[in-house]
């Protein structure tokens, strides 16, 4: 049987909003259904601006959009601060939510998310769109293969880009009554997501924050490190910044195997995307080289992640409107590990640096 596309509305015009537009259009399984700003002007041109179809409404408040009966769900990329309010008002209003990542300021105000889209029964999922990119799973195969590369002992990630002193100055995520969590919260979400991915999930028993922090002058962070502990002995470290030349690595390193990737958040390509797997390689005689050589594979993809992102959500809001399933656990869950894991880096931070337990 086949089913009418998902109806999707906007909350906002940042320009996060813009790429997710182009991906609900690229995903052929979403309409653009509505957007709301606080000014109809700006979601009128908005709407202009990103292929919104002639159908769509524009309307001159985020209320609208949620009290739209024809929005099946919305994707929210509003402020972290506004979070609470909006995406449980969404929830409330029966709206399936597509919420922009840091979740929250903290993870108090992500169970109170989650918790509202549990108790509505509404599909939640954040906006981590390497996730859903296809050489995701091909670097999950080889993680889990125990001949190629063993146990996992330690990963490291990094993402950083060089903010000009505009976006230092004024963008909403150095602004602490906005996005009060500043780099740990935008780049630094990659980072922890990454480590948590690359140990199938299981969270680490402590958090120690790496010294020398950089704050702005509103108290904002805008480059910091952290090392995750494990019970058994593995290690992930990170480093995220707003201050050095963009770069997406994670490298994770196995007891028989090393997996490499340069461009693990954006890649470097729409779509293709690459990574590097090395498998008991071995010094050349006299140390002249290595044996084997590690080895670049390649793989490709019609549309974009963030359209994969977008396609996977509308298959499970699908799945809840039109055949009466359950939302799917996995992303709160996710979302939620990732939120316990950045309070604890902030909290390492505040306390001189010392080692925070994750209570789960």
């Amino acid at each position: 049987m086949a089913y009418s596309t998902i109806q999707i509305g906007i909350l906002g015009c940042a320009e996060i909003a813009r790429k997710v537009s182009r991906a609900i259009l690229l995903s052929q399984t979403a309409t653009l259904c509505a957007v709301g700003s606080r000014s109809i002007e700006k979601a009128q041109k908005f709407a202009a601006d990103n292929g919104f179809p002639a159908t769509a409404k524009v309307y001159g408040s985020y209320e609208e959009v949620l009290d739209d009966p024809n929005v099946d769900a919305v994707y929210v990329p509003l402020p972290t601060s506004l979070h609470i309010k909006w995406a449980v008002l969404a929830a409330q209003k029966k709206k399936h939510l597509l919420l922009e990542k840091p979740v929250g300021l903290n993870v108090e105000e992500v169970d109170v998310i989650l918790a509202a889209c549990e108790a509505n029964g509404v599909q939640f999922m954040d906006g981590t769109m390497w996730m859903h990119h296809p050489r995701t799973a091909k670097m999950r195969e080889f993680l889990s293969d125990a001949k190629q590369f063993g146990e996992l002992k330690s990963v490291n990630t990094c993402f950083t880009f060089t903010a000009d002193q505009n976006f230092l100055e004024n963008d909403i995520r150095v602004k602490p009554d906005l996005d009060g969590l500043g780099a740990l919260g935008d780049v630094g979400w990659y980072c922890v997501r990454g480590i948590l991915w690359a140990a199938d999930y299981e969270l680490p028993k402590s958090v120690i924050a790496l010294r020398n922090p950089v704050f702005n002058k509103a108290g904002v962070i805008i480059s910091c490190g952290a090392s995750l502990l494990w019970e058994d002995g593995k290690v992930g470290t990170f480093h995220c910044s707003f201050l050095t030349n963009m770069t997406m690595d994670l490298t994770a390193v196995g007891t028989k195997g090393t997996l490499h990737i340069h461009d693990f958040i954006i890649p470097f390509e729409e779509k293709k995307a690459s990574f590097i797997s090395a498998v008991e390689c071995g010094f050349k005689e006299l140390a002249l080289g290595w044996v084997p050589k590690p080895s670049e594979h390649t793989v490709t993809t019609d549309i974009p992640q963030e359209a994969l992102m977008v396609r996977e959500f509308c298959k499970l809001v699908g799945s809840i409107k039109n055949e009466g399933a359950k939302p799917e656990k996995k992303w709160p869950t996710l979302s939620r590990k990732t939120t316990l894991v950045l309070d604890a880096v902030k909290a390492s931070i505040e306390k001189g640096f010392e080692a925070v337990e994750i209570v789960s």
